[in-house]
């Protein structure tokens, strides 16, 4: 089928399938995001999975719906934000268009609404949230091809910036 047009990673917050779906629909293009597929695969919602399953289940499953991704979605790929530590998803990143969205913490929590259903971020949710970002923040910049601050951005700002830095886009948005 091809590969992606673009791939976003990114923190929880970070806009991933909020940015996917507007740039799909400028590039009319589907979006797969990996976690909705998860969670039509399994039954049931991602934090369900890791209190039923256990967190190596989620990940063995998200591997998996990822590498298919990345393999032969023609679209825009939205991958679940810790996707990334996986060894084989960073090696299947490689040669791909993939653009970081970079998120504030105070711009992700308020986005990820630190009472919400979270398995990460059980516990104390604004800590566990700033390590997360903190931990992360060297993969996900290691894989960009492409950076784009979401913070203070409306959507379809994001858009713009990653559409003109797109190989087959670059001379300005259609």
């Amino acid at each position: 089928m091809g590969t992606p047009i673009a791939v976003l990673i990114g923190a929880p917050g970070a806009g991933k399938t909020t940015v996917g779906r507007a740039l799909a629909a400028r590039l009319g293009a589907d979006l797969m995001c990996t976690d909705t597929e998860i969670e039509a695969r399994a039954g049931k919602p991602i934090g369900d999975i890791f209190i039923e399953d256990g967190e190596p289940a989620f990940r063995a499953l998200e591997r998996e719906v990822v590498a298919e991704a990345l393999a032969d979605w023609p679209g825009v790929v939205a991958v679940g934000g810790g996707a990334v530590l996986d060894h084989d998803t960073r090696a299947d990143l490689q040669g791909l268009n993939v653009v970081y969205l970079q998120v504030d913490f105070a711009d992700a929590a308020k986005r990820v609404g630190l009472d919400q259903a979270r398995p990460l971020l059980a516990g104390n949710p604004r800590a566990r949230l700033r390590k997360l970002l903190e931990e992360r923040l060297p993969v996900y910049e290691s894989l960009a091809v492409t950076t784009v601050a979401t913070s203070g951005r409306l959507p379809e700002e994001v858009v713009d910036v990653i559409v003109g830095t797109l190989p087959q886009h670059q001379g300005g948005a259609r």
